[in-house]
Formats: C-alpha cells, sequence, structure tokens
C-alpha cells in the first residue's frame, strides 16, 4: 500500500499553493495601486518633470548697456567679437579630462597650452590668476579675439573639438575717447559666481550663468540698470538630444545707457596733466631728503560747484581696463594687484588717504571764528612757537608779523593756527579734559563732513578719519596692549621708539598740546581723500551746501524714450555765516593774486579780472616719506582739487597742472587771453544728450559757437577738437572704431556661412 493520497499532493503542499498565490496576487495589486498613483493621481507632475528632464536652455546674453560722457560720448560701450569658449561640463567626460583637446585649441589659436589650461580652470584660495571665477557650468571664454579662419577650423572639425564653441558675441569695450582713461571710475566686468546667482534668485534681479557683473566703479555702482535680462529659450528635446519643440522663451532686454556728468575732454586733460605733475616732480630735488621727489601716486577732482556733479576724476598711477575684456592673464593681474606698481585698481580720489596739510586751515578758521576770533582781528604770525619746551616752527620759518586770518590764510601762516588751537586746547582743559569739553576744532571738522564718506556714487568710498578725543581713546584701546610690550626693556638705557611706546602706554588716551596744534594745520592723525576736499570747496564755493559728489546723472532707456535722472543730494550746510563765508572767500581770492599760489596764477597772467579764482595750497609731512603736495582751487562754477603723493610742495608740484586744467576749460592762453571756441567747459552742463532709437545719439548743444548741435553716433568723435594734438587723437579713435567695425562685420558674415555650411 501507498500512503500518498490521490492528488499527489500532501496538505502541506496546498498550504504552500496558497500562500505563494496569495503572496503573487498582493505583488499585482500592490504593482497596480502605484501604477495608478503615478499615471493617474500625481500623472501630470511626473508628466511635467520628465518633459524637464529633456529640455535644453539656449540663453542669449542681454547688450550691456553703455556709459556716456555729459555729452554723449562712450567711456563703455560695446562691440561684436569671435569668442572661443570651453565647456568644462563637456571636457570633464573625457578621459583625460579634455587636456588633448585644449592642446589642439591651443595650437588653433596659436597659443600655449598651459595658458589655455590656466583659462579653464576654477579659481580657488590656491589658484592663481588667470582662473575662472565663474559658474564651472558657464562656457569658459579662452579668447575673444579669434581671427575667422580659427573659428571656421574649429565649427568645421566640430569632432576634434568636443565642448569648444566659436561665436560672434558683444564684448564690453572702454574706448578712451580723446585718450581719456577713467579707469578707475569706470571700474570693470567679471563673471557670475555661483553663489551670486544662488544669492540673487529671489531678488528683482537674478543672474543667469552666462550673466557678467560690474566689480568696481561705475560698473558695480549701476550694475542693476547696465545688465539688462538675458534672453533663454527652452527646446524640449529627446534622450538623443534631438529637438522635438520649442517648449517656452523669454527675450533677451538690453540694459540701459548711463549718462553720466564727466566731460571726456576735461577727463584726458586732468590726467595728462597729473601725470605730467607727477613726472615733473620726479626730476625735482628734495632737499630734506637729499633725493628727487618719489611723486608714486596721486589724484585730480574736477566737480561742480552748485550740485557736485563730478566733471573729471583721474588716479594715478593708471591702468587699461580693457585688459579686464575676454579674461586677464596672470602677469597683468599681478601687475595690477602688486605693491610694484602701486595698486593701481585703487582710486586714489576716494580711497587715496592723506594728511591735508594747510588746505584744512579754511576748517581751522571756522572753528576760530566759530569760537569768537573775529575775523579781522590781529594775530602774531611769528617764525616759530614753542609750547612746553617744543617749537613748532612756521613753514620756511617766515613771519610776518601781526596779520588777521584772512592775511593767515593768503600766506598759509602755521603760527596763528598753533596759537589759537593751543588756546582752545586749554579752555577745554588741557591733558584733564573738563566735563562737555566743547573741542570746536574737532566738531567743525565734522561739521564740514570729514571723517564720514562724501556718499560718492562709487562703492568702496573711505571715511577719513578726525582725530578727536573718542577716536584717541578708541586708538588707544586698541594698541595699548602692543605698546605697553614694547614698552618692557629688558635692561640698558630705553630706546626713543622704547620710551614713546611706554607714553603711549600711559597716557596714549589723552589729547595733548602737540596733537591739537598739529591738527590745526592738517598735520598729525588727521586723513582726508581728495574727494572730500573737493566736496568742501565745492561749498565754500557755492555758498555753503554740501553736496554728495555724483557721477551718474541719468538712466536712458535703451529707446531714449524713458529718462531716470540723478537729482544732486545736499546732505548739509557749513557752520559758517554768510559774512565769514564771504570774507573766506575774498581771502581765498588773495592766495591766487598775491600769497602762497599767486605765482602759479596772478603773477603768470591769470584773468582774475574776468575768471575769479581762490586756491588754498597745503604741504602736509608724513612721518618716514616725502611731503604730500596739495592744492584746493574754485571759480564761480568749478572745484579742482589736485593732491600728489610724495610730490613737495602744493603750489610747486601741483600748480602748474592745475593751472592747465583751468586753461583748456575756459580757453585761457599763456598770456592770459581767453579764447572761447578753445574752451572746453566754460559753464557746466545743463542739457542731456538725446538717444535716439536706433542708438543715434544728440549731443546737448553748448553755448557757445565751436558746437552746431548736429547728430552724432555713440562710437563717433566730434569734429571740432582743441588743438591739433586732440584732432589727432579723434582721428585715431575713429580709424580704430571703422576697422573695429568692419573686422566685426567680417566675423559675423564667416559664422553666418559656417551655419550654412559654406566656406568663405
Amino acid at each position: 500500500m501507498t500512503n500518498i493520497p490521490e492528488t499527489g499532493r500532501s496538505s502541506r503542499v496546498t498550504i504552500r499553493l496558497i500562500a505563494i498565490q496569495i503572496l503573487v496576487v498582493s505583488l499585482l495589486l500592490t504593482l497596480g495601486g502605484r501604477l495608478w498613483y503615478l499615471q493617474i493621481r500625481n500623472g501630470d507632475e511626473y508628466q511635467k518633470e520628465a518633459r524637464g528632464n529633456h529640455v535644453q536652455q539656449v540663453v542669449e546674453p542681454a547688450v550691456r548697456g553703455s556709459i556716456l560722457d555729459a555729452r554723449g560720448m562712450p567711456l563703455a560701450d560695446n562691440e561684436t567679437r569671435l569668442v572661443v569658449s570651453a565647456s568644462r561640463t563637456e571636457l570633464m567626460k573625457q578621459d583625460d579630462e579634455g587636456r588633448a583637446v585644449l592642446e589642439r585649441l591651443a595650437k588653433v589659436l596659436g597659443m600655449k597650452p598651459e595658458t589655455v589650461r590656466q583659462k579653464v580652470r576654477l579659481c580657488d584660495a590656491k589658484t592663481p590668476q588667470p582662473c575662472w571665477n565663474g559658474s564651472p557650468y558657464q562656457p569658459i571664454p579662452v579668447t575673444d579675439d579669434a581671427k575667422p579662419q580659427q573659428a571656421l577650423q574649429i565649427r568645421e572639425r566640430s569632432e576634434d573639438f568636443p565642448g569648444i564653441t566659436a561665436e560672434p558675441e558683444a564684448v564690453r569695450r572702454y574706448p578712451a575717447p580723446y585718450g581719456a582713461n577713467t579707469a578707475q571710475a569706470l571700474g570693470y566686468l567679471s563673471p557670475v559666481t555661483d553663489e551670486e546667482i544662488e544669492k540673487a534668485k529671489d531678488t528683482d534681479s537674478p543672474f543667469l550663468p552666462s550673466d557678467e557683473i560690474g566689480r568696481s566703479g561705475l560698473e558695480r555702482t549701476y550694475d542693476s540698470k547696465l545688465r539688462g535680462s538675458s534672453g533663454v529659450t527652452r527646446y524640449e528635446v529627446d534622450n538623443l538630444g534631438r529637438v522635438m519643440g520649442e517648449a517656452e522663451s523669454e527675450k533677451a532686454r538690453p540694459g540701459s545707457n548711463l549718462v553720466t556728468s564727466l566731460d571726456a575732454r576735461v577727463q584726458a586733460v586732468a590726467e595728462k596733466e597729473l601725470d605730467q605733475a607727477m613726472k615733473k616732480a620726479r626730476t625735482e630735488f628734495d632737499k630734506n631728503t637729499g633725493r628727487n621727489y618719489k611723486a608714486d601716486a596721486g589724484a585730480v577732482v574736477v566737480m561742480e560747484n552748485r550740485t557736485g556733479r563730478v566733471v573729471a576724476m583721474a588716479s594715478n598711477p593708471e591702468y587699461d581696463p580693457n585688459a579686464w575684456v575676454g579674461g586677464i592673464s596672470g602677469k597683468e593681474y599681478a601687475k595690477l594687484t602688486g605693491k610694484k606698481s602701486n595698486y593701481p585698481l585703487l582710486n586714489r580720489s576716494i580711497q587715496g588717504l592723506a594728511a591735508p596739510g594747510s588746505i584744512f586751515k579754511v576748517i581751522s578758521t571756522s572753528a576760530a571764528v566759530k569760537v569768537g576770533y573775529p575775523f579781522d582781528g590781529n594775530y602774531d604770525c611769528s617764525s616759530s612757537y614753542e609750547v612746553g619746551g617744543q617749537v613748532f616752527k612756521n613753514f620756511e620759518s617766515k613771519g610776518y608779523g601781526n596779520i588777521d586770518l584772512g592775511r593767515a590764510l593768503e600766506v598759509s601762516c602755521d603760527t596763528v593756527f598753533y596759537d589759537l588751537a593751543y588756546k582752545e586746547w586749554k579752555k577745554d582743559g588741557g591733558n584733564m579734559p573738563k566735563k562737555g569739553a566743547k573741542d570746536w576744532f574737532y566738531k567743525t571738522a565734522h561739521q564740514f563732513g570729514l571723517g564720514k564718506k562724501t556718499g560718492v556714487d562709487l562703492p568702496n568710498e573711505v571715511s577719513g578719519r578726525v582725530p578727536d578725543r573718542r577716536w584717541k581713546k578708541n586708538y588707544w584701546e586698541a594698541n595699548k596692549d602692543a605698546w605697553c610690550k614694547q614698552a618692557k626693556n629688558g635692561g640698558g638705557a630705553p630706546s626713543y621708539a622704547e620710551r614713546i611706546a611706554k607714553e603711549n602706554c600711559v597716557s596714549g588716551m589723552k589729547m595733548r598740546a602737540g596733537d591739537s596744534i598739529n591738527y590745526s594745520i592738517g598735520q598729525g592723525d588727521t586723513l582726508v581723500t581728495p574727494v572730500q576736499m573737493a566736496a568742501v570747496y565745492a561749498a565754500l564755493g557755492n555758498g555753503g551746501t554740501l553736496y554728495d559728489p555724483t557721477i551718474g546723472k541719468a538712466v536712458v532707456s535703451p529707446d531714449g524714450k524713458s529718462v531716470d535722472e540723478i537729482a544732486p543730494h545736499p546732505h548739509g550746510k557749513l557752520p559758517l555765516s554768510r559774512k565769514t563765508l564771504g570774507q573766506m572767500d575774498k581771502a581765498l581770492q588773495g592766495v591766487a593774486t598775491r600769497g602762497s599760489a599767486a605765482w602759479r596764477f596772478g603773477e603768470a597772467g591769470w584773468p582774475q579780472d574776468k575768471i575769479k579764482l581762490r586756491a588754498k595750497t597745503g604741504t602736509a609731512e608724513v612721518a618716514g616719506k616725502q611731503t604730500t603736495s596739495w592744492l584746493a582751487t574754485y571759480t564761480d562754477d568749478f572745484t579742482v582739487v589736485m593732491t600728489i603723493s610724495q610730490g613737495g610742495t602744493g603750489s610747486g608740484a601741483s600748480g602748474p597742472a592745475v593751472r592747465n586744467i583751468y586753461n583748456a576749460m575756459y580757453g585761457v592762453g599763456k598770456d592770459g587771453g581767453i579764447d572761447r571756441k578753445k574752451a572746453l567747459l566754460p559753464k557746466p552742463h545743463t542739457e542731456l544728450p538725446k538717444i535716439s532709437k536706433d542708438g543715434t545719439i544728440v549731443a546737448p548743444r553748448d553755448k557757445r559757437p565751436a558746437d552746431d548741435g548736429t547728430k552724432r553716433r555713440v562710437a563717433e568723435p566730434p569734429a571740432e577738437t582743441p588743438d591739433t594734438r586732440r584732432e589727432a587723437q579723434a582721428a585715431r579713435n575713429e580709424g580704430e572704431r571703422q576697422q573695429r567695425q568692419r573686422d566685426s562685420a567680417r566675423q559675423a558674415h564667416d559664422v553666418r556661412l559656417l551655419a550654412g555650411g559654406e566656406r568663405p
């Protein structure tokens, strides 16, 4: 007999089969439910995401707006160039990370392979320039100066150059009309970074990976206006990359144009005169140091008195802003940021700090009058002044006897101001200051706008320093530990440095008599910038109103229909009565006609009866360096302030240059005669240039016969120039412009032929 049932199955096997059936049915139900959830419940959402995975973006960069001078001349615009770019994303997919491709590319472009590799590497803390500091997913420009034949080779042999493109693009250009460099005021561009893209994504002005943004100067301040918005076209593609259709598109919007108050002609003169003044100073012997003046840096600011608008702003050493276009080389970057070249990226008009010397005396005069000293009183201008055994000398140890404050300004008498400052220091309690000490000399400086930023529409302005009691205390607290440590002497007689350190350690927070005496003539710890002093002297020239210095004058839409003017912004009043302003104005005229600047103006044929000029010279002593030259001047309409570091005296080093700037602006000849036809800017610009829809610019009509008010193209220099040198420069600029247009047209034509598969 057998114990196997007729069915051939045991009860245990049957149970297992039922369990398997239940499991299979459960899995089928689960799978079906999941399919229903994906395809029906959330089908639309996942379908949209799936389409998104097969959408490719094509970015059309926006044309950046131009920066124009007050007459419509382009200081920064764009030109079409053939740009060769490399995609790191594509290069990194290759086995050798694109090394072979880059070597082939270098051969075609006539560049060194190492140079090409450096351009496409990413910047970090350990990687020096050249490198790419933008988004790693954005094509990286290798050169913006490719020749059509090079672009043809790359396009025709695309299989040899995966990830490499050659396309015509609009590239930033700084044309330097009349030779006006304007580098520090204009600034420069560089690619946007991933961090900046992320930070700006929810703002009114988001970035795309292809964007470039302003890093300094006007390019940075007005970046959101100039940049416009890039266009994006999204295409649906299959998994093989074939275009299936257009998903959506956003048209590019060009950036607006910025009209500035700068006059390119005056800017060119200011730059040239500053440079020549520095070169001349280097030929002069400094008997105090036994060597020629170093004249290592300088700045000049030309400003409208009644608006605070900047007509010219020059800083030296200067650089070519075109160096940043298309990526900067390692050699050029080292030059721009190195100590050897004295940091030309610095805008010394707003960032250069120095003791002001005697041009500060207008503030000390104002303080003295405010305290109660009469402007026309008698003050002893002795050759020296002694306090506590220390002798403070007058400049060149010359005395003038009893004089009033006006004459003290004219001859720049130091000892008059020493005495006034010392008397006020004693009234305030001396080394043991009274509670609520008045400190009029220091408070007046703050009321003149010193010790804080002027509000100029440029980034990275510095505030300068008024060394009042609060500053002394803060400075002592920050340095006392180092002073006290230096003061400790291990034995033997202490050195001079150790004695000074000990004194500072014990009483460095006190305002000493010597501090106030030096301060009264703009020496000691006082620091100012040229733009601060220009704002001060412009206020003296307009009746007492302090304005924010501004360069931007209007933002104009690309078609010229929308004009957003930037109004002058006053931020304070000088603490002077109308009477004192008039007395001081007369004294500053005396500086130019019979005082310390007379040999550069009044005695040198300046037409004072027709164009009233006011001036104040300054020669600031700096520990361990040669003297700093300052000259602050103004007429009824304009202020010109110049400074040269380690350049010598105010009238000696800066005087001829400032005189030549005024000569050019007013058309004054060497004999003092005035030729209105040669005058570059006898009156401030009051009208804006008009921009037409096609980009044509109509210059504002000057109120002088030399200007016929005819239409001019953006990049076309005007026919008339003040002298033959500028005429020749304008002709060269025009020739270069026309050649660039011809090159751009040829490049665009060749690329269009490429797109059609033809050879030129």
